[in-house]
């Protein structure tokens, strides 16, 4: 099995509480921010998910914090997607400091909404599969 697809994040002063903590709805952000780095990394833009008529959805995440993060700390964000049968899929995410301490762990669900229709698609892994040029950053296979 391949590493996870993983960007590279240094939390900014800006981003932290008053404790010096990374707040709490930054974690989202960076998470955010890995998911779109994967579908541009896998050949896939806003664009071309409009132009096919559907959009990502985030139905449920979930945030298990291990450690703090403060200013200055550069963190690897992963993401992994996990595709099941139906209308859903699962993302999992692990937010890591530099020397290897994992700070939290995300855990999405996700879907594809068709955008004329606002219903979920079945099948979401079809869509990702074609207009990827990267499908098995997904965990896909090419068509």
């Amino acid at each position: 099995m391949s590493e996870p697809f993983s960007v590279r994040v240094t939390v900014r002063g800006y981003e932290t509480d008053v404790q010096g903590h990374l707040n709490q709805s930054v974690y989202i952000n960076y998470a955010e921010h890995a998911r779109w780095s994967l579908l541009q990394a896998a050949g896939i833009s806003q664009a071309g998910l409009i132009g096919r008529g559907v959009g990502p959805v985030a139905l449920e995440t979930t945030i298990r914090y291990r450690r703090e993060l403060l200013a200055g700390d550069e963190v690897d964000v992963s993401c992994v997607f996990e595709w099941g049968g139906g209308k859903t899929f699962r993302i999992e995410q692990t937010i890591t400091r530099a020397d290897g301490t994992v700070a939290a762990e995300l855990s999405a669900v996700g879907g594809l909404l068709d955008l004329k229709k606002r219903r979920m698609v079945a099948n979401p892994q079809d869509y990702f599969r074609e207009l990827a040029t990267e499908p098995a950053l997904f965990g896909l296979q090419s068509p």
